[in-house]
């Protein structure tokens, strides 16, 4: 049977398999809630899209949006698979530093970059930070001055492109926290700033529209706005951008009612579209770069729960609880996401009944899934929440004071710990004794 990027297999026990290793098993040896993931899909999807630039014959970077999946492991993985990498905060370099990512491939984001940041990124000599803002500017000529260096720039821009996503990760719009405007003139102001600015190199433009994003036409339609913005420039000022940074946001399949394209087909579309545009153009092609992350990672991977308690309300829902939730998963919580799970321990079992999973966090919106059908479920079962290898580690949080849970990556039939989980000691370590003036005690 095949469900989104899995081949799902069932052993004559009704147990699922993953990546060719019994989930139960796995549940076993490391406990549940537990994410596991495919590395072999992790790299599929990376060789997918350089695979792709290879064929157009054009200079590129895919750059992996670590904040979708973000350890030392998976750092490692991207590296290995010639991927650049973005991050938008000191512990996301930090940890592509620990994995000796190459830093002339990191690109650094965030609409808000401290000081602290932007000389991080100075000192281990990134290769280009996305400006966001001029406040930024400001930081970043003071810190360069100071080090008596330069760094390589990219503007990001909103295009003003309602994508066709949720609200919540919709980016490329006019209304965004994110980029300088393009339609107020920001943007052009950004760029006479720095042009020939002493330290500053800015080699292009960046945008992103958001994510999950199932369509090439929304990037072809922002590549437009961007190469008809660049024709101006160049007519007006003679900046000729070196690149084109197109950011992330291509779809996944969580459940049946997605239907991404693959990802060859977004690459094709959108550099065709690009090289009909500059057909007319009196100024180079640029190098093309893209961020995927939720793409890459998230069908790689799968959460394991166990189920424990249940309460059947007669005429409305039917609950069970398993022992993880919106701690390790916030994404259904925060905007309604939906995911598909099999019952790893019965994954053939025939009887179906309607429930909705319910996590253990002290929150009624604590739901995981609601009113689907499953087999007949006990305490005990396990439980497999499929495509959870995006934004489910990164976002995951200590509410009630929850232990994040392991991660696991199998490749080549070998299961290896690559996050341990969390003791109660790790949640407490941070915290201190409070010892108060007025009491004893």
């Amino acid at each position: 049977m095949l469900m989104g990027n899995h081949t799902i297999q069932i052993n004559e026990n009704g147990h699922l398999f993953f990546a060719g290793m019994d989930t139960v098993m796995l549940a076993e040896k490391y406990g549940t809630p537990a994410y596991i993931y495919d590395v072999s899909i992790i790299r599929n999807n990376c060789r997918a899209f350089i695979n792709a630039f290879k064929k157009q014959q054009v200079a590129f970077q895919v750059a992996y949006a670590s904040k979708a999946f973000s350890t030392i492991a998976m750092m490692q993985v991207a590296k290995q698979e010639g991927m650049s990498i973005d991050v938008v905060s000191e512990a996301e370099l930090y940890t592509a530093l620990q994995a000796n990512f190459p830093v002339e491939r990191i690109h650094m984001h965030g609409n808000n970059k401290s000081e602290s940041e932007l000389e991080m990124a100075i000192e281990n000599h990134i290769g280009c930070i996305v400006i966001d803002n001029f406040h930024e500017i400001t930081l970043l000529e003071c810190l360069l001055e100071k080090h008596d260096c330069q760094m390589d720039v990219l503007i990001r821009v909103t295009p003003g492109i309602e994508s066709k996503t949720h609200a919540y990760i919709m980016t490329g719009n006019e209304d965004s926290k994110f980029g300088f405007s393009l339609k107020n003139g920001q943007a052009e102001r950004a760029l006479l700033q720095l042009q020939h600015h002493e330290r500053i190199k800015l080699k292009g433009l960046h945008c992103h529209i958001g994510s999950q994003i199932f369509e090439a036409d929304r990037f072809i339609l922002a590549a437009e706005v961007l190469y008809g913005y660049l024709q101006s420039w160049y007519e007006k000022h003679g900046f000729i951008a070196e690149v084109l940074n197109l950011g992330g946001g291509f779809g996944i399949r969580y459940t049946s009612d997605d239907h991404p394209i693959p990802i060859p087909v977004y690459v094709e579309e959108i550099v065709k579209a690009l090289k009909q545009y500059w057909q007319e153009a009196a100024f180079p092609f640029p190098e093309i770069w893209i961020e995927p992350g939720r793409s890459i990672v998230g069908e790689a991977g799968i959460t394991l729960y166990t189920v424990g308690a249940m309460k059947d309300i007669p005429d409305i829902r039917k609950y069970v609880a398993v022992d993880g939730g919106m701690a390790d998963n916030i994404r259904p919580a925060l905007y309604g996401a939906e995911y598909e799970c099999i019952v790893a321990n019965n994954a053939d079992q025939n009887d179906r009944e309607v429930v909705s999973i319910a996590g253990k966090c002290c929150e009624s919106g604590d739901m995981l899934m609601k009113d689907i059908s499953l087999p007949t479920l006990k305490p005990g079962d396990v439980l497999a929440v499929l495509s959870t290898g995006a934004y489910g580690y990164s976002m995951a949080s200590h509410y009630n004071r929850f232990a994040n849970p392991p991660v696991v990556f199998i490749e080549n039939g070998v299961d290896q710990l690559v996050v341990r989980r969390e003791t109660y000691q790790d949640v407490v370590r941070n915290d201190l004794i409070y010892r108060s003036i007025n009491r004893d005690d």
